[in-house]
């Protein structure tokens, strides 16, 4: 009981430590922020070159953690939680062209005294998107998305016992789309096509062959062709809040095209001060072909997923940065004309 005090204890003053550090750092950084705000940067009138790229993101990194002893309410003796979100973006435009990039990377664990270490988020998902601007906000565009995950899933019909639920690439799902996007802002983009290939992939042997995910027994693989929507939202709500959404929608033709596979992101980011902010997430899935697992680990009928995830920590905000291609090479200076001397 001591050690456990003891070690309690030193928890309880690094984080106390921790905080401290926060205070000063963000002293420092609004003193120099204070600085660089009179500052005024003026472009070059003689520099003509084209910015072409555009990069930014944001990082979030969540951790809580409780302890009891000898508390009468009762309650698991410590818990501990930590969740990452990293978002970041890559444009690049010249002329007609544009082609937009997007990464999500997001994890979190849980331990408990009673159940143990729990996987309570993760999730991969990259977009990149290519376009030619064929005039009034309309681009003719290919897209293509990826989504998967880090670590394998778990459902626990009860505290002994787990089942397999997913696992990294089971499921992955590859999309590969021809379309149009309409984007009127750079907060606002809506992309329609009715041409579009989607490859479901569960590289894990024993979810393929209880048929995970809609595949075939014993195949690792599901090809689909049909019709995608995807509507991307940003807001900056109010100087310290952001939102951004997303809703992606597949329509298999060769298979129940009325099924509509739903795919749906809202992210809320509140800024409390320069380094902590609060940030909560909702994620909804539906896939008619996505079986439910019932609390004993026997499959069910096909049901809405949802995820929400809410927590207070630090943020660090990437600066939006922009490139501009290098510029063309000097013209060559000419010899200057020497003058024929005369014979003597």
């Amino acid at each position: 009981m001591q050690n456990y005090r003891a070690s309690k204890l030193l928890i309880l003053s690094a984080f106390c430590l921790t905080i401290t550090s926060i205070v000063h750092a963000q002293n420092g950084v609004q003193g120099l922020k204070s600085a660089t705000e009179a500052a005024t940067i003026t472009k070059d009138p003689n520099d003509t070159t084209k910015m072409t790229w555009k990069t930014g993101g944001l990082f979030n990194l969540t951790f809580n953690q409780a302890a009891l002893s000898n508390w009468s309410a009762g309650g698991d003796k410590s818990a501990l939680s930590l969740n990452t979100m990293l978002n970041v973006f890559a444009f690049y435009s010249d002329g007609r062209r544009m082609w937009d990039n997007f990464l999500t990377l997001n994890y979190g664990v849980a331990n408990t005294t009673s159940l143990g270490t729990r996987k309570t988020a993760d999730n991969i998902d990259l977009t990149s998107k290519y376009g030619y601007d064929l005039g009034k906000k309309w681009y003719l565009t290919t897209l293509f998305d990826f989504r998967s995950q880090f670590a394998p899933g778990y459902n626990y019909p009860d505290a002994n016992t787990k089942v397999l639920t997913s696992n990294w690439a089971a499921p992955a799902y590859v999309l590969l789309s021809l379309g149009m996007d309409y984007k009127p802002n750079n907060s606002f983009s809506l992309f329609l096509s009715p041409v579009t290939a989607r490859e479901v992939i569960v590289s894990n042997d024993s979810l393929a062959s209880v048929a995970a995910f809609g595949v075939d027994s014993g195949k690792k693989s599901r090809f689909e062709f049909g019709a995608y929507a995807s509507i991307n939202y940003t807001s900056n709500i109010s100087k310290t809040a952001s939102y951004t959404g997303r809703l992606d929608l597949f329509s298999d033709y060769t298979y129940h095209p009325q099924d509509i596979a739903i795919y749906m992101t809202n992210v809320l980011n509140v800024k409390v001060t320069t380094l902590i902010s609060i940030n909560l997430s909702v994620t909804a899935i539906y896939d008619d072909r996505i079986k439910s697992v019932k609390p004993d680990g026997t499959a069910g009928g096909a049901a809405l997923q949802l995820q929400e995830i809410m927590g207070i920590g630090l943020a660090y905000k990437f600066a939006k940065k922009v490139r501009k291609p290098l510029p063309p090479p000097p013209p060559p200076v000419a010899a200057p004309a020497v003058a024929p001397t005369a014979n003597p």
